[in-house]
């Protein structure tokens, strides 16, 4: 199947950019700059991944969301919290329907370069803060993307039953070079090792046992997950 990958630059996304391109005919990687904080430190990886593959790669410019959202990820956001990723605090990072967005423009690109399916790396760590990483709405997408198009463009979303544990030791075994890819929302100049999405990152190199190569400015011990 000819398919288009959403590759923002993190360990996510850029795992499921090489998964893709064991499963599928990658015509293309999608980026956007919709204005968070870290977007100037995740995009450059995306590029560099879809550079090495040969693969065309677009940055799409959104920035009406930063303007007009309310999300504390975004430059005219607040500070980004520290804690464990599933806390109630890291809702402040969630951009409102920011998937929904990203998901209904990479659609549109994908039938116009004639692609057949659309590659997203939401995983069920997301599934706590982000209501649009959820198979609900996934499933929703899915319907509203096959039925709206002509080429019934169909979402594929391999990762949405797995941790990001999980998708650690998937890009080990993918061979993936993990310091080629942005995690920290804060977007300084190396990760901050305290943020949501840095705690994620440090726990989900522990537990799936694979080298964590990321520098941090600070590594305390990592928080434990909230009880559900």
């Amino acid at each position: 199947m000819k398919a288009i990958v959403l590759l923002s630059g993190g360990m996510d996304s850029v795992t499921a950019f090489h998964h893709a391109l064991n499963e599928h005919e990658v015509v293309a990687a999608l980026s956007f700059d919709y204005g968070s904080k870290h977007n100037a430190r995740e995009i450059p990886f995306a590029q560099l991944h879809a550079n090495n593959a040969g693969v065309r790669h677009e940055t799409i410019e959104l920035g009406f969301m930063d303007r007009h959202f309310q999300s504390d990820l975004l430059h005219s956001g607040g500070e980004i919290p520290d804690g464990h990723y599933a806390e109630a605090n890291m809702k402040r990072t969630v951009v409102p329907f920011r998937n929904g967005i990203m998901l209904a423009i990479a659609c549109g690109f994908a039938e116009s370069v004639e692609a057949q399916g659309l590659v997203i790396a939401a995983h069920s760590g997301d599934h706590a803060i982000y209501p649009d990483c959820r198979e609900p709405f996934m499933a929703g997408m899915a319907t509203a993307m096959r039925e709206g198009t002509y080429a019934r463009i169909e979402l594929l979303r391999p990762f949405i039953d797995l941790d990001k544990t999980a998708i650690a030791r998937r890009g080990a075994e993918l061979g993936i070079d993990f310091s080629t890819t942005w995690s920290c929302y804060k977007g300084g100049d190396i990760h901050c090792g305290t943020c949501g999405t840095c705690v994620e990152r440090r726990e989900a190199f522990l537990l799936a046992g694979v080298p964590d190569p990321t520098r941090y400015l600070v590594t305390p011990p990592l928080p434990s997950a909230p009880e559900s």
